[in-house]
């Protein structure tokens, strides 16, 4: 109980963050402005939040918010191209209840997994700059630290995934000096019952351009399906 409410405190302090001016700028004028498919919805358009299970052994770690996915409707990877291949894999290995996601209260609930980024707002080109890359980074630091049921950290593109290793090496929670090599299906024991895996973004350019395909996504949430369901290592 008592992590969850850190947990969600932790969300309220981020939603309301202006840590970095280009990306409330940019948020904003998207929020405003809009675009014709959704000239009819009341964008959410500040920080979005992480959410999931507080007790979850498995993280999911993302880039950024989409300027018309989560800053739109307030909840990562929900109603955007990503999100259409990421919530039916995490449902098809139980880690969710539903297989689609449209709005942040259409009933969808995560099962022993988290669902983060590195970044909680959209940035322009989907390109965050390396200060704010370091703004956003003691919030995932804080949740790491909160998580403390974790087994299986799953980082979505090499700036998620190095963005985790840094934080473990910070942590302490890591006594691996290197660090490990991005790729897709990497899997990288970062501790004696923590691992690391890689996985290409499930962005539109990668999906639509066969870098990653549906198959090549579910096989790394079997991977983590395997290794939740091994003993826990002693360390």
């Amino acid at each position: 109980m008592t992590t969850a409410i850190e947990i969600c405190s932790l969300q309220e302090t981020i939603i309301t963050c202006k840590k970095c001016p280009r990306l409330v700028r940019w948020r904003e004028k998207i929020a405003k402005e809009k675009v014709a498919r959704f000239k009819d919805w009341d964008y959410w358009g500040k920080p979005v939040p992480s959410f999931g299970d507080p007790n979850a052994r498995l993280l999911v770690v993302g880039l950024a918010p989409a300027a018309h996915g989560a800053n739109r409707t307030g909840r990562m990877f929900t109603s955007d191209k990503s999100g259409s291949l990421l919530y039916p894999t995490l449902h098809k290995f139980s880690f969710a209840n539903q297989p689609a996601s449209f709005t942040r209260d259409d009933g969808l609930k995560l099962n022993d997994c988290y669902i983060t980024a590195v970044v909680r707002c959209a940035p322009p080109q989907n390109k965050p700059a390396p200060k704010e890359l370091a703004n956003c980074h003691p919030y995932l630091l804080d949740e790491l630290r909160l998580l403390s049921s974790l087994r299986v950290i799953v980082g979505l593109g090499k700036v998620a995934f190095d963005a985790i290793f840094r934080s473990l090496k910070e942590l302490e929670m890591t006594p691996l000096k290197t660090k490990p090599a991005f790729g897709h299906g990497v899997i990288v024991p970062v501790a004696p019952s923590l691992f690391l895996l890689g996985s290409y973004h499930p962005s539109q350019q990668n999906t639509f351009t066969g870098k990653l395909t549906e198959s090549m996504f579910s096989d790394v949430f079997r991977e983590a399906k395997k290794l939740l369901e091994k003993p826990v290592a002693s360390s």
